[in-house]
């Protein structure tokens, strides 16, 4: 993923001075992210090196209703004498790209990757169309602006191929304004032609017009209002954590809510962290959240899924399988990542996918999906997985030589977690077989390959240890040496930058949640007791040298009444990004762990599940938080869940009448009124501790670093709230 041509440049010139906040005096600095109406604002008071002070402000949006469009408003006005002001407003390709951390996960950067293919500007007007060097793709950036200011404003046009440049000059009073309106539009496409993609920009940017700036704004707050009517969580007792779950949600919501059958990266959209590439982390972490508020989109996601089937099925044909097997690291289909054990064997991606897409069908009923798209998914993914496994003399069916979500253990036989989410897969796919024989049949499917995917799944091999009571991750961890904990140093984390993986492959040391994420995905397969001493096993041995892992234990650990540790790794879910927790959101975000901060709430104190085609809930909030409210859409329904210290209320807000699940017992909800029943009490175990150094950051620590910066204390001069 590269940087396309940068519209968001807004140049300011006062009395030939250029505005900077490193020379002169900051007076004044806010800057919003507006949640509610989708919107960044900025507003300066700034004295010039020569004493001029002006105010400046500038609004800025993405919109998600013309998602071709971009608009900046932007106004400049003298405070204490006349001024002459020059705004540069540009478009810009082939922008130096600040250097990559030293993750050896990351790419390469490529420079000037774009070549100009037309160059434009006419009065208020500019247009850039470049193709990238090595892709061929081809990207149009077109802009224009709507200006007010005194009669004698001056506006001039430049362009050259990478740069293109309206100047609006305008003499200023105290109290007069230059207001500028800047519209862009953006287009991309591997197949159209340059005349064609010329007109695609040039039309975007036409209906931005008519729209106007009112407009746009209109749009993007009742599209807003859609968004959290259905998706808000509401939380009293911890504001951090309330305005970090909701900065959370926008963010997922840009990566994902508009994608259109396109992959949401690891990174959302707003960084070069791991090239843009997509992982496991979407169906896993991201649609979940996105299955139960925005339902459609996780179909556009797994349309997408479907649209590089053919490539998967090559993949699986060049590792001598059948099926499907998806790329474990891809942009466009194809796999991107070295064939190294911890990518090439993990193929329990496939079956997440499967997994997501039986939760969206069980989430949303929507058949027609379900034959067009999910039966063929379930299909290949299964075929995999008979190729893959076999059924030993004792009529076990095992999976050998895998690499599961722990990425400290390698090439490792029946993994628990791919085991159960492979054998979920395979009953998927006979079931959903079953109902549509006759595009199962056009699939190749046929009666004994159907059972041979039932069978598979009635037999597959989960170990247990006897010895010690609990799951082993797979056959042998549980019988290696665990990791020396007591003689690794803070600076040695993360591991695996730091000590060979032959070294970490035979001990006992855990990268992120792996059997832990089988509990939760597939809790079925446990008892509540299993759970808790899988839980107090596997807690010291876990590093989280993943920012998928701590979503996950927050689940099970409130699941298992370790409410405080469930609230600590909220915190460090939640926080990931807003307080920098792993000195790396300079690459982006980290869009896995912002999903999980809902998951945490949502899934863990609000204890959701899907199963069965059923919602099931068993809240339980830790002492910090004192009500946890949200919505869930669920089969043309929207559900309000209300939980407090001992009772929750459910109450149905649209839709027919709904059947659901309370700590196991069935409850049926009108429209009419709430139900409310109260929370059992659970009595939980001594809490676990975790390997010396990698407990989660406390979250009274996290609040206090995060209060400054995000809620109005001071920081000192010249810092932005």
């Amino acid at each position: 993923m590269i940087n396309v041509t940068n519209g968001k440049i807004m140049r300011l010139l006062v009395d030939d001075e250029p505005f900077d906040v490193r020379y002169g005096q900051v007076q004044r600095h806010e800057r919003v992210l507006d949640l509610r109406n989708g919107v960044l604002r900025r507003t300066v008071c700034w004295t010039s090196p020569v004493g001029r002070t002006v105010n400046i402000s500038s609004v800025r949006l993405v919109s998600f209703t013309q998602r071709a469009i971009a608009a900046i408003s932007y106004e400049v006005e003298p405070l204490d004498a006349p001024v002459r002001v020059v705004v540069q407003s540009e478009l810009v390709a082939n922008e130096t790209i600040p250097v990559m951390g030293k993750d050896p996960r990351g790419g390469t950067v490529l420079p000037s990757s774009l070549e100009c293919e037309e160059h434009q500007a006419q009065g208020t007007c500019g247009l850039l169309i470049h193709h990238t060097r090595f892709s061929g793709l081809r990207v149009g950036a077109a802009m224009d602006h709507q200006i007010e200011g005194p009669p004698e404003t001056f506006v001039e046009s430049q362009h050259s191929p990478d740069v293109v440049r309206i100047v609006i000059t305008a003499p200023l009073q105290p109290g007069q304004r230059l207001r500028v309106v800047k519209f862009l539009a953006y287009g991309w496409s591997s197949q159209r032609s340059r005349p064609a993609m010329h007109d695609q920009v040039s039309a975007a940017l036409s209906l931005a017009r008519f729209t106007g700036w009112e407009g746009l704004l209109a749009e993007q707050r009742a599209y807003l209002d859609t968004f959290w009517g259905h998706g808000d969580v509401e939380i009293e007792g911890d504001p951090h954590i309330q305005q970090a779950v909701r900065f959370a949600l926008f963010h997922v919501l840009q990566a994902g809510c508009r994608g259109e059958q396109r992959p949401i990266p690891a990174k959302g959209l707003t960084g070069p962290g791991y090239d843009g590439h997509t992982f496991w982390d979407t169906e896993t972490f991201v649609l979940p959240l996105v299955t139960l508020t925005f339902p459609h989109a996780t179909a556009d996601a797994l349309r997408w899924r479907h649209a590089i089937l053919d490539q998967a099925r090559e993949r699986a044909r060049l590792l001598g399988r059948r099926g499907a097997a998806f790329p474990w690291r891809t942009i466009h289909g194809k796999e991107s990542s070295g064939y190294w054990p911890a990518s090439t064997a993990a193929f329990h991606l496939n079956a997440d996918i499967a997994y997501a897409v039986t939760q969206y069908i069980e989430a949303t009923e929507d058949r027609a999906f379900e034959e067009e798209v999910g039966l063929e998914l379930l299909v290949e993914t299964a075929r995999l997985w008979n190729s893959l496994g076999y059924e030993n003399a004792d009529g076990q069916f095992r999976i050998d030589g895998v690499t599961g979500p722990d990425e400290y253990s390698a090439l490792v036989d029946n993994n628990v977690y791919t085991n159960l989410m492979a054998q979920h897969n395979l009953s998927a796919a006979a079931e959903t077989a079953k109902r549509y024989p006759e595009v199962a049949s056009a699939l190749g499917v046929d009666a004994a390959e159907r059972d041979s995917w039932q069978h598979a799944a009635e037999r597959m091999f989960i170990p247990y240890d006897q010895r010690l009571g609990v799951t082993p991750q797979d056959d042998t961890f549980t019988q290696h040496k665990v990791w020396n904990f007591a003689t690794t140093t803070p600076e040695q984390y993360p591991l695996f930058r730091n000590f060979p993986y032959y070294d970490l492959y035979c001990k006992q040391v855990i990268k992120q949640a792996d059997l832990i994420l089988a509990m939760h995905l597939r809790g079925d397969a446990f008892t509540p007791e299993q759970k808790a001493r899988n839980f107090a096993y596997y807690e010291p041995l876990t590093v989280r040298d993943s920012s998928l892992s701590a979503a996950t234990q927050a689940v099970i650990a409130a699941e298992v009444g370790q409410l405080q540790l469930a609230y600590d790794y909220l915190g460090e879910a939640a926080f990931m990004d807003l307080s920098d927790l792993e000195h790396n959101v300079r690459d982006g975000i980290h869009i896995a762990s912002l999903a999980g901060a809902w998951t945490a709430l949502v899934m863990g104190f609000g204890g959701v599940r899907l199963q069965g085609g059923m919602l099931s809930f068993a809240p339980r909030l830790p002492e910090q938080i004192t009500r946890l409210a949200f919505q869930l859409v669920f089969r043309n329904r929207c559900l309000r869940v209300d939980v407090c210290a001992n009772e929750v209320s459910y109450r149905l807000l649209s839709g027919a009448p709904l059947t659901v699940r309370h700590y196991g017992d069935e409850l049926s909800l009108t429209r009419t009124s709430a139900v409310t029943r109260p929370i059992p009490p659970i009595q939980a175990g001594p809490r676990p501790t975790q390997p010396p150094g990698r407990a989660p950051v406390a979250m009274s620590f996290i609040c206090t670093e995060a209060g400054g910066r995000y809620f109005g204390q001071n920081l000192g001069p010249k810092k932005a709230r």
